[in-house]
């Protein structure tokens, strides 16, 4: 049994669970690991959280997050029991309906969950947040040059991209005029593996909320793009713009200047995906996360057809490989 391991036991031994059976979930692109802790008298289930400190984990935000959600009527899950210092948290079991499956058994309900989802979003927007960072357009564009770093150089053999230099600089020039305006919470990882369908709950709080640790304050197009433009599923072109229309009708929002915001933050995060799963391959022998680089990259490029991002798009379409089978052969093996 290894130190950490033991310390699992302890805390659960805390809560009294000791009893309890403890089954490994799948995990996600972090160090965190979750657990599912069954209760064998009652049949009681609950997640458990286990967030190393020692790898750079911090079960804080996630409080804090998750306190505000609940607060707000959405449905974050209850935390029953903390060790922030050794980074364990005991969390409501909000089930196995996640998006990405259901709507895998069922496409026809694709539309239905997406337009709850958005109501999750809607309602963000009308109320204060809670104390996080706000990035500004230096911080949001220096985030792209890892798709230079651990996608393209790894590819071509270059570290030295010619025109990342120019294009973090317009790029920075254009999100600063996109984040002229409100900002609001914004969940980031807001996606359907990590959205739970809880049909007997009422409004928002039908949408169970996972991975929100990293919220940070943002233009509300941010989380739609991470939504609709899923890095790890096809939503539907038809369920993509009937989501969007949705969220700018019942906002009230300019159609425009909205979907302007969504194609820039689009190109930001996606450029983004591109660097991490090209680090994730990597660094962290992980290569599986290359195989969903080709969805990212169609995204990046039907968002650089936003006349918005003209001045940038010729400038990342010389600069990044596409990923076409040899080069994505590279970035596994060189």
């Amino acid at each position: 049994m290894s130190d950490r391991d033991t310390m699992r036991a302890t805390f659960l031994h805390q809560q009294g669970l000791q009893v309890a059976q403890v089954v490994p979930l799948a995990g996600d692109a972090s160090n965190r690991r979750y657990f599912r802790v069954t209760v064998p008298a009652s049949g009681n289930r609950l997640i458990l959280m286990d967030a190393p400190p020692e790898n750079g984990e911090d079960v804080r935000p996630f409080q804090t997050i998750a306190a505000h959600l609940r607060r707000i009527g959405l449905s974050a899950p209850e935390i029953h029991a903390a060790d922030p210092k050794v980074g364990f948290l005991l969390l409501e079991d909000l089930g196995d309906d996640l998006f990405a499956h259901l709507i895998a058994r069922d496409a026809s309900i694709e539309p239905e969950l997406y337009r709850a989802a958005a109501d999750v979003l809607i309602s963000l927007r009308d109320v204060a947040a809670p104390p996080v960072a706000k990035p500004d357009a230096s911080t949001l564009a220096e985030m792209t040059a890892i798709a230079f770093q651990k996608y393209a150089a790894p590819i071509t053999g270059h570290y030295q991209i010619p025109d990342s230099a120019e294009f973090l600089a317009r790029f920075h020039d254009i999100l600063a005029r996109t984040l002229n305006g409100p900002a609001i919470l914004t969940l980031r990882d807001y996606h359907a593996e990590n959205l739970i369908w809880l049909p007997d709950r009422r409004g928002p709080a039908r949408v169970g909320l996972l991975d929100f640790q990293d919220a940070f304050l943002c233009h509300p197009a941010y989380d739609l793009v991470s939504l609709l433009q899923d890095a790890r599923r096809d939503v539907s072109p038809e369920t993509e713009a009937e989501t969007l229309r949705y969220y700018i009708a019942q906002t009230g929002a300019d159609a425009g200047a909205f979907t302007a915001a969504y194609a820039v933050l689009g190109a930001q995060r996606n450029l983004r995906i591109l660097g991490v799963f090209g680090r994730l391959c990597r660094d962290y022998g992980k290569p599986h996360y290359v195989d969903l680089i080709p969805r990212v990259w169609a995204h990046l490029m039907r968002d650089l057809q936003h006349t918005e991002l003209r001045p940038v798009a010729a400038l990342l379409r010389n600069g990044l490989p596409d990923p076409t089978p040899k080069n994505l052969s590279r970035l596994r093996h060189t």
